[in-house]
């Protein structure tokens, strides 16, 4: 493909006031991704906010993508957060519906949706004069048809999933111009298999990859890795969202074997 292909690297924001863990990540992974993704109070528990995490990350002298779900914000919400990140000088979101809550009920009156149209029509105004339009992406499933109106995002993630042939094809059913990013998941254990199966619509897991990381739990790292160069070499995406669930260290060492960054 033309651009260059990235590696977006997903770190766990903290779940205490306390961000060292998080700056560990950035520093470890940081010679070997181009970006930084940080979740939004993911899995439905209370985590340091996005934005402030991100603003870590350029703190750090790199590049980040806050994600922001619907299922915690009212339109008043959503202006503070954009307010907040213009101010950090925050300027890409992941915009996600979130996953059920394990506290609370969903805020209500936001979809993904109208979080486009609302961080579109912002930056128009009195109060954001100066500031650059947000560059915002979204999701999709890679066995669902990209819908119509996710075509006004500025790029695109794609579901977890541990096929590049899936990837390929989706990619020839839905010709766009958006930059398209292939979710890779690192397999941490046979039992997370179980879970990804009963959690994630329409995942499919190789059954020998399930044997392998059984046999040797850092053969997930290794897996995961071969799959970002087979997907860069395969010309399907423009780049990974790579998720090293708690293996941060042994995916940067791999990551560096099989697909070091220019210098």
């Amino acid at each position: 493909m033309s651009r260059t292909f990235s590696v977006v690297c997903e770190i766990e924001p903290p779940t205490r006031p306390d961000l060292t863990r998080a700056r560990h990540q950035i520093g470890m992974l940081a010679p070997v991704v181009d970006d930084f993704l940080i979740p939004d109070n993911h899995i439905g528990r209370a985590t340091v906010s996005s934005i402030a995490v991100a603003n870590e990350v350029h703190a750090m002298g790199r590049r980040s993508i806050a994600c922001l779900n619907s299922r915690d914000r009212n339109l008043l919400g959503l202006q503070r957060d954009l307010l907040t990140a213009a101010a950090y000088g925050v300027d890409r979101f992941l915009f996600v519906a979130g996953d059920k809550p394990t506290a609370g009920d969903r805020a209500g009156g936001l979809t993904v949706r109208t979080m486009i149209e609302e961080a579109r029509a912002i930056t128009g105004r009195r109060e954001f004069a100066g500031v650059e339009p947000f560059g915002i992406g979204v999701t999709s499933g890679s066995r669902r048809r990209l819908a119509p109106w996710k075509r006004a995002a500025d790029f695109v993630f794609l579901q977890v999933g541990f096929s590049v042939e899936e990837v390929v094809r989706w990619r020839e059913e839905n010709p766009t111009d958006q930059p398209v990013y292939a979710g890779v998941m690192v397999l941490a254990s046979a039992g997370m298999a179980d879970r990804l199966r009963a959690s994630v619509p329409d995942i499919e897991i190789p059954a020998a990859l399930v044997e392998r990381v059984r046999a040797d739990p850092d053969a997930g790292v290794a897996a995961a890795c071969e799959q970002v160069v087979a997907l860069r070499d395969s010309g399907a995406c423009d780049g990974v969202h790579f998720v090293p669930v708690s293996r941060y260290r042994q995916v940067a060492i791999e990551l560096e074997r099989l697909h070091p960054r220019p210098r």
